[in-house]
């Protein structure tokens, strides 16, 4: 499965957040951040932080994109 945070980075920046004050807003850890960064896998736990703190839905910050991960 290949998941992709792209529509996340684009809401960081439309909103005018680094990537690191989102990790501190959103309370996640650097290591969870270079995950999400590097399109790994994250819990469904930080995915409804994220959506919570942020005020957003999954299908904003999250996309499935066929092929190789």
């Amino acid at each position: 499965m290949a998941i992709k945070y792209y529509k996340l980075f684009d809401v960081l920046q439309r909103r005018g957040l680094t990537r690191t004050q989102f990790a501190e807003k959103v309370g996640i850890s650097s290591a969870t951040l270079a995950k999400i960064s590097a399109h790994k896998y994250v819990s469904m736990d930080i995915l409804d932080r994220i959506c919570k703190e942020m005020n957003l839905q999954p299908g904003d910050i999250i996309e499935y994109e066929e092929g190789n991960q």
